[in-house]
């Protein structure tokens, strides 16, 4: 959002200010309905065709105590009307329902951005709560910031006073009230929102009057409110043709998912133990029993993936999803599934940690436990998704690698990718890779560990006449399948079985170059890092500065080409939400020093972070 909107209002007249793109942040306590307002206008402004990013925060408590520090929800949104790449490293606007909003969300506000407070919530407890001696409405705490402060409670439960519902409900439709006045302020249409208030609460039509009249009234205060000189408009992206959705990541990788057992022709079974941030994976399959889709909710992980484990035995896409405690937990059963060399897809939502950590809050962490966190010599594919939509392809990649290496592979998302959201284009179905299954069947010259091109083993399934045989997690013999505790024998299954997984460097795409090809500086990311470095690099290149980018999205094994695309630059950077990851895994492979960023705070980088980096290291 450009300097010159932000400058006094004219209140003569009500004036439409175009800008390029702006970044609001609604923010209040755990119970004030932000995420439902955040992704009420996010849907909205995805019709209208911006170009969006978003970020959902949110409390790890399920009801904290109402006016608290860590009480506090928020959802964060930038839309413009070109491309871009991040939620936005700092809000235009900041909606604080509360002190404590206010409180927490005020460091992220740009200086001389927007302040819409709810003033009826700035009494003395919820001073106090928040931690603040006077006013800050009132004292000198927001000096260079527009501050606008609106009744917001009082005008809900004025508006609402006729209706049979209770003073605590009608509190509640509060955040339609300040949604109608950001959509006012940002000229956007109201009837999306409508159509799903209608169908929300279509059981309760006191519901659908009483937030249908909160949101209309907080429109009509933007349009007739002196204190409101302007609003913004923000045009239409520019994106290529097509039909576009906005979509979450935990729900295009469900997407993906489903896809994939689509086209390979099976049945996909869901063994899954409820754990933020996954949970929404077995939320969103469950529904889909018409595609096939079998799910189980397990009453632990253990049981979850071994479930898994038996579906894709009896000839199924086994799939089993988690966040890092979980896979801790499923790390015996993993190497169960190494041993028999069945397909297994395991998707591990990253989240802070260690132990029950951060569950709400996004991290990187678990790459060297999903590379190298396993008894014995173990080896698994590791992929992982770089955006929200990018969640779809990559849950259709692991389909494919499992069933043509028949091997576990690891997805790796996170809380920020998997309650992010962006516009996706929506693929037609042919235009996706088919993905082909060859069960065994004829029984001449069967064995349970013979060999492709791959090194791939046949997948018959139990029951086929003349194909009967049995897997388990004891050592095999190499071809015959037998239990075999032969020192040579356990060495030469141990190198098939790594060979196995090395050789899907054949099957993958080269690590491509965003900019130069070679040069002073390369930024090497992996995951959801991608946004937040895409954004640092077009500032820096803007400026007139030589960097380039390569994002890795296969992580065990890496790229071919990955060594020469290092060794082409002077240096190389790598950003990462941990202490320095896939910066250990370069060290090790190659041998090439790099430059570590690591941040471990529970949030995404902020391009600015990035950016402050490489232009230290262009100075030397």
């Amino acid at each position: 959002m450009s300097e010159d909107i932000l400058e006094k209002t004219n209140r003569a007249n009500k004036i439409k200010k175009e800008v390029d793109s702006v970044t609001v942040r609604f923010a209040g306590d755990s119970g004030d309905g932000m995420q439902i307002t955040g992704s009420q206008f996010t849907d909205t402004t995805a019709i209208f065709g911006n170009d969006l990013g978003t970020l959902p925060d949110f409390p790890a408590e399920i009801r904290a105590p109402a006016g608290t520090l860590y009480g506090v929800s928020g959802f964060q949104l930038q839309f413009s009307n070109k491309d871009i790449f991040t939620p936005g490293d700092e809000a235009d606007v900041l909606i604080a329902m509360n002190p404590a909003a206010l409180k927490v969300n005020l460091k992220d506000l740009k200086k001389g951005g927007i302040i819409i407070a709810n003033v009826d919530s700035f009494e003395k407890k919820n001073l106090e709560l928040a931690g603040y001696a006077s006013n800050p409405l009132e004292d000198q705490t927001l000096e260079g910031y527009y501050v606008y402060k609106v009744n917001i409670t009082k005008s809900t439960l004025e508006i609402l006073k006729d209706l049979p519902l209770g003073t605590k409900t009608a509190n509640k439709c509060k955040n339609f009230y300040a949604l109608g006045l950001m959509y006012w302020l940002f000229d956007r249409p109201m009837d999306i929102t409508l159509g799903w208030i209608k169908e929300k609460f279509a059981k309760t039509p006191e519901l659908v009057e009483a937030n249908t009249r909160a949101l209309n009234a907080g429109y009509n205060f933007g349009e007739t409110a002196e204190m409101f000189g302007e609003r913004y408009e923000v045009k239409p992206a520019k994106l290529p043709e097509g039909t576009y959705r906005n979509i979450m990541g935990n729900e295009a990788l469900s997407i993906g998912l489903i896809c994939a057992a689509q086209s390979s022709g099976l049945k996909m079974f869901l063994g899954s133990y409820p754990i933020t941030p996954a949970s929404d994976i077995l939320h969103n399959l469950s529904r889909q029993k018409k595609y096939g889709v079998i799910t189980f909710q397990a009453e632990d992980e253990i049981a979850a993936i071994t479930s898994a484990i038996g579906a894709s035995f009896a000839g199924a896409l086994g799939v089993t999803t988690t966040s890092g405690p979980g896979m801790a937990l499923k790390t015996e059963a993993i190497g169960l599934a190494v041993m028999t060399e069945l397909p297994l897809v395991i998707v591990n939502i990253q989240r802070g940690g260690p132990s029950t950590g951060l569950p709400t809050k996004t991290e990187q962490a678990d790459l060297l436990q999903a590379v190298y966190g396993r008894n014995g010599e173990c080896p698994v594919a590791v992929i992982a998704a770089a955006t929200p939509a990018d969640c779809f392809d990559m849950a259709y990649e692991a389909v494919r690698l499992a069933i043509k290496f028949m091997t576990p592979v690891i997805l790796l998302s996170d809380g920020y990718l998997a309650n992010g959201s962006e516009p996706w284009k929506v693929r037609h179905y042919n235009e996706l890779p088919k993905i082909n299954v060859k069960f065994r069947t004829e029984p001449e010259g069967f064995a349970p560990y013979l060999r492709d091109e791959n090194l791939a083993r046949p997948w018959a399934k139990p029951g086929t006449p003349g194909l009967e045989h049995r897997i388990g997690g004891i050592e095999k013999q190499n071809i015959t399948g037998n239990v075999n505790y032969e020192p040579e024998n356990h060495e030469l299954m141990v190198k098939l079985r790594a060979q196995k997984v090395k050789n899907i460097e054949n099957d993958i795409p080269d690590l491509e170059i965003e900019g130069e090809k070679s040069g002073k500086l390369l930024v090497l990311g992996w995951g959801s890092t991608y946004g937040s470095i895409t954004a640092a690099i077009e500032n820096q290149v803007a400026k007139g500065n030589k960097v380039s980018h390569a994002h890795l999205r296969y992580l065990n094994p890496l790229p071919k080409n990955t060594e020469n695309v290092l060794r082409s630059f002077e240096k190389v950077l790598i950003p990462e939400m941990n202490l320095g990851q896939l910066s250990k895994i370069i060290k090790t492979e190659f041998l090439i020093d790099v430059v570590q960023l690591n941040k471990v705070k529970g949030s995404p980088f902020k391009a600015k972070e990035i950016e402050a980096k490489i232009e230290e290291i262009l100075k030397g």
